[in-house]
């Protein structure tokens, strides 16, 4: 499995591939990923680093932005000459500041999600699954807005002028580009004050910072890009209010409350109750994030609005309709 998604990576034989991992990494997957190259006639090697301290009043997870290289100039240098990365770090490079530098020196990487090897297996890219996250791209890179509605309350307007659009379909065969597996979802990182409305978390909707299930709806108010009342007396909500106040107070700012991407998942083979099954150590949730239908609200750092933190949601939520410049992309959590 490994190797046929390295394959359709390009890999080739006698590329050096380096399999980067920290000592809290999953030694089956960096295992899965050096015999995967070896099996492509690749000339792996491991590059381990240790787990960092921890810093944070909070546990930092679903960020998508390790800090396991910790700016380290000999580490960077040394994935950037590699003509392939297998990204097994816990949270992956995806947001990490080192990640310019690594893709400036031509290398291709490939986050493969911290996760029990049957997700990864179950969801297992396939040639062609670029094609309606390539078109769903193209929507988004020419349009101009973007609203989702829903039955539980959800009415977002959202200004896509100045957007970053990014899309991952799970493998990358051009140097330079980063794509993580599971993959199968279109992202826009609006630009600052183009997001405002009302997001309602309804039951069964997914909070992927804590693993959980919602058991009761939460209504967010969004004003500004920003989270500015949250509404429910449930446990959700009183999580949600404890978790973005402790980054204010840690960070001297509101920049956890703020928007980093819109999007939706166009994954079909992946599933929403998929979280059921596994502990949570065995579970990461890129499948959650990508399952077809879904739109994805996230929290947190955006570099195009100029937005940087540690604080991040990644929040699929079902039953959504989702319209770009009025034409219907996801209809009540179905793709369209």
């Amino acid at each position: 499995m490994f190797a046929q998604v390295f394959a359709l990576c390009a890999v080739k034989p006698g590329d050096v591939c380096a399999v980067l991992s920290e000592s809290a990494s999953r030694p089956d997957l960096v295992a899965l990923a050096e015999l995967a190259l070896a099996r492509l006639g690749a000339r792996p090697f491991r590059l381990v680093l240790p787990q960092r301290p921890v810093t944070t009043p909070v546990p930092v997870r679903s960020t998508g932005a390790s800090d396991a290289i910790g700016g380290l100039d000999a580490v960077v240098a040394a994935l950037s000459r590699c003509t392939f990365v297998a990204d097994c770090t816990v949270e992956g490079l995806m947001h990490a500041p080192e990640l310019p530098a690594v893709l400036g020196g031509g290398a291709r990487v490939l986050y493969v999600s911290h996760e029990h090897p049957e997700i990864l297996e179950r969801c297992v890219p396939q040639p062609g699954d670029d094609a309606a996250v390539r078109d769903a791209m193209r929507r988004l890179k020419a349009a101009k807005r973007m609203a989702v509605r829903s039955d539980a309350g959800t009415d977002l307007a959202i200004d896509l002028a100045g957007a970053r659009v990014g899309g991952v379909w799970g493998f990358t065969d051009r140097p330079g580009t980063l794509s993580h597996w599971p993959g199968g979802l279109v992202l826009a990182f609006p630009a600052a004050g183009s997001v405002r409305g009302t997001l309602v978390l309804d039951r069964g909707d997914v909070n992927l910072t804590f693993k959980r299930y919602l058991a009761d709806a939460v209504r967010l108010t969004i004003d500004d890009d920003h989270v500015v009342a949250i509404d429910g007396d449930s446990p959700d909500a009183e999580m949600l209010r404890g978790h973005f106040a402790a980054w204010r107070a840690h960070e001297g700012s509101r920049s956890a409350y703020a928007v980093s991407h819109v999007g939706w998942g166009l994954n079909r083979r992946a599933r929403w109750d998929a979280m059921l099954f596994y502990d949570k150590h065995d579970f990461n949730g890129t499948e959650l994030r990508a399952f077809g239908g879904n739109f994805l609200y996230s929290t947190g750092a955006n570099e195009v609005a100029g937005r940087h933190t540690l604080g991040h949601f990644d929040l699929p939520l079902r039953g959504c309709t989702v319209e770009v410049d009025g034409a219907v992309v996801v209809d009540r959590g179905v793709l369209a």
